[in-house]
């Protein structure tokens, strides 16, 4: 006979970004943080800010909390795990027939340090939850109720929003959705991310003063990239 799982499995050693990783990623917007990786890294656009006028900007590492569908055992247990600073991710599969979390939750993340919440599942209280401050992403909203029986695991990976994120991943989230940089890719993104700067702030200054060629069409014509049918 199969042993049944166990309701819950925390894993509480995995690697963490050093604080000069994480500041090195304070105000820098999600678009940016995409363009050092090659212009991937952002989860499903369905993941999108609670807020509909949201203009804040959170990153932390990610504390992720696996629960399946229509499930919060572990998101309650990762409240009990979070540094000061964490991302929770609650991950649910995607289920949207019931909220991931609600205000009370978030209040206990907010005492507890979190610097955000991401969910590939919808959320509820909306009002409770703006009053708490805390910063959330996730589906949109529905008022039933997740379940409590597990199986779920905290401090491991899970796939959310079409992207593998593991406990301790760089989360970077805004206006435009949410990011995640592998861990062991943190000092790489990192050390692009000037460029990517300084490459933004010279295109917007030709924008701004009449550019509008984005590709050098001749040349692209005279190599035979493309071609010209009259």
């Amino acid at each position: 006979m199969i042993e049944e799982p166990r309701k819950l499995t925390l894993i509480r050693t995995f690697p963490r970004p050093t604080q000069a990783q994480i500041d090195a990623f304070a105000g820098v917007p999600t678009g940016f943080v995409c363009d050092a990786m090659d212009g991937l890294g952002g989860l499903g656009t369905a993941i999108s800010p609670l807020e509909p006028d949201f203009q804040g900007h959170a990153h932390g590492p990610a504390l992720v909390a696996d629960n399946g569908p229509a499930e919060i055992l572990a998101t309650l247990a990762a409240v009990h795990m979070i540094q000061p600073g964490d991302m929770v991710i609650a991950a649910v599969d995607g289920h949207q027939g019931c909220s991931a979390s609600g205000d009370q939750v978030m209040g206990m993340m907010r005492n507890a340090g979190a610097a955000g919440f991401v969910t590939d599942g919808p959320m509820r209280d909306y009002e409770g939850i703006i009053a708490t401050g805390m910063k959330c992403w996730c589906t949109g909203l529905n008022p039933n109720s997740p379940y409590g029986n597990g199986p779920g695991t905290v401090g491991g990976a899970a796939v959310i929003g079409g992207r593998m994120v593991a406990s301790g991943d760089m989360v970077i989230a805004d206006r435009n959705g949410v990011v995640t940089v592998p861990f062991a890719r943190i000092d790489e993104v990192i050390a692009k991310l000037d460029a990517v700067r300084k490459m933004e702030d010279e295109l917007e200054a030709k924008v701004a003063d009449g550019f509008r060629t984005p590709l050098d069409l001749d040349a692209m014509l005279a190599s035979g990239a493309a071609r010209e049918i009259t």
